[in-house]
């Protein structure tokens, strides 16, 4: 039975629409019963609409504190029936009622290669401190930004003169691959958490080409 997924997210919904295309595609085995946000006009409320799969948009100056905004949001995610949570570019930190709330897994795509350069500029602070590579991290969420245990991890070269647009570019690519990825070993149960560490059950699967400047960890399997 394919996994019951709500995603939040504040923006374009780039992943979101990798999500949605994989499940469609029968390679992601997710039921995706919401697409909620904070943003009125955020494009991925419409990239719901057109996949015909419910959509929410909670607006958190109706409420009078950040508690009570992601209550309310909690409250609609349950009652979706969702099991898991993806944030897609989700621009909120999930407060600790929240997360006491939900009793299953909430997943994070970052930017940057955690633990370094977390926060809101991920990409930006990579290419400021002068590093050589960088990529993109999908986790566990908990109490603190961009801090719980790493699922999977993409790392892309960061060549002379990279700006925060070209950098993205490439994590982007990435991140619409291993976002899905991680999500298929949660659906299918190959995902155990011990003293921090993500252990991905393995099987005799067949892997996905990547570009040899790209390492990604675990690797892809096929589809992804």
């Amino acid at each position: 039975m394919a996994l019951k997924l709500a995603i939040l997210a504040s923006g374009t919904g780039t992943n979101a629409q990798a999500m949605i295309d994989k499940s469609k595609a029968g390679l992601l085995d997710v039921e995706i019963c919401l697409i909620a946000s904070n943003k009125k006009e955020a494009k991925v409320l419409e990239r719901g609409h057109k996949a015909q799969i419910p959509t929410c948009f909670l607006d958190p100056k109706a409420y009078p504190d950040r508690t009570a905004f992601d209550l309310a949001l909690l409250e609609r995610i349950i009652a979706s029936g969702a099991e898991a949570i993806a944030l897609a570019g989700y621009m909120r930190m999930l407060s600790s009622p929240f997360l006491a709330g939900f009793q299953g897994p909430v997943l994070n795509l970052h930017p940057a290669l955690l633990p370094s350069f977390p926060g809101l500029h991920g990409a930006a602070d990579a290419i400021n401190y002068g590093v050589k590579i960088s990529g993109a991290t999908v986790h566990f969420v908990d109490e603190e930004m961009d801090h719980g245990p790493v699922i999977i991890q993409a790392a892309v070269p960061v060549k002379a003169h990279a700006t925060q647009d070209t950098l993205l570019s490439k994590i982007h690519a990435l991140e619409h691959r291993i976002y899905p990825q991680a999500l298929q070993w949660l659906a299918q149960g190959r995902i155990s958490v011990e003293n921090r560490v993500v252990h991905v059950e393995q099987r005799a699967v067949a892997f996905a080409p990547t570009s040899p400047n790209y390492l990604v960890y675990p690797p892809l399997e096929a589809g992804f």
